[in-house]
């Protein structure tokens, strides 16, 4: 899942809060580090695309929240006092934006392949770096985007499922709000607290769906035992090497890397779940990936020309 590319908008800035790159170690070091969360979060999504016929999708996304948040928590133990209200306010509403994201993408998951369920998706974030960047150069990015959508419709979005394509673009929109509210939280809260707490958020706003259409299902040990796969490989893993990633990579190469998720989650859905891709497809996400990338880059290049 995209949700790793929280780093997005702090393409302005860089790990060290100096618009450098720590020193020292293997350059290749960091990039294999984000490597291996984007893998991670995406071979994730496919497990629980097998996980959503013994507890559907809203099921899946309560046991994935649920547990990455008590792993959190009892890695993290956040402090609870001592916090606004508008520290509050960011928590809770990065929190929502966290389950909003998240049921939405695996409904699309349950209905469209995961390599375009992604390639829609990521418009949201690229949309958000368009925005902020206001560069006429970015148009171009935009209708590369657009270009690479309708060949992935083929003309028409029914080929996909309309429904799903829709529930795709949603939570690419809810991926924006996420990408600003991780940005202002992280700003707000020491180490990974803010995360710890917007997770716990997200779980409890999640878990009423998840019970109403799974119920007793969530209890079965099974279940449980792949729920916890999903919350590490999606969760709990990706955010930890990104957070060693990026004391020494500069946060716009984090964000062209994260960039690659439409075509790893297209791996992962061929891989795992024999989703194979027509070569239209494969060039759809192709344009995708080369927007996004372009559009951060214009973002970055802006930035350190001011």
């Amino acid at each position: 899942m995209p949700e790793a590319a929280g780093a997005l908008p702090d393409a302005v800035g860089a790990p060290d809060g100096g618009g450098r790159a720590r020193r020292g170690g293997h350059p290749l070091g960091p990039v294999a580090l984000v490597v291996a969360g984007g893998l991670s979060v995406q071979f994730g999504a496919a497990v629980a695309v097998l996980l959503m016929p013994r507890a559907g999708a809203l099921g899946v996304v309560t046991l994935r929240l649920v547990l990455a948040a008590l792993v959190l928590l009892l890695v993290c133990r956040p402090r609870l006092r001592g916090h606004s209200r508008a520290d509050w306010g960011t928590v809770l509403a990065f929190g929502a934006a966290m389950s909003g994201m998240n049921m939405l993408f695996y409904q699309a998951a349950d209905r469209i392949p995961l390599g375009a369920a992604v390639t829609l998706e990521v418009l949201g974030p690229l949309a958000l770096s368009v925005i902020v960047s206001r560069r006429l150069i970015n148009v171009l990015w935009a209708g590369l985007a657009l270009g690479g959508v309708v060949l992935l419709s083929g003309g028409g979005f029914d080929r996909l499922d309309p429904v799903g394509a829709a529930f795709a673009l949603g939570a690419g929109a809810m991926w924006a709000t996420y990408i600003v509210f991780s940005a202002r939280t992280g700003r707000r809260f020491p180490q990974a607290d803010g995360l710890a707490l917007a997770m716990a958020v997200g779980a409890l706003l999640s878990l009423p769906f998840g019970i109403v259409e799974a119920g007793d299902k969530l209890l079965v040990p099974s279940t449980i035992g792949l729920g916890l796969a999903v919350a590490l490989m999606s969760s709990v893993l990706p955010y930890t090497l990104e957070l060693l990633a990026l004391r020494r990579l500069p946060a716009p190469t984090f964000a062209v890397l994260m960039s690659l998720e439409p075509a790893i989650a297209a791996t992962a859905g061929f891989l795992i779940l024999h989703q194979a891709l027509s070569a239209a497809d494969a060039a759809a996400i192709a344009l995708v990936v080369a927007a996004s990338m372009g559009a951060v880059r214009t973002q970055a290049a802006g930035v350190s020309g001011k």
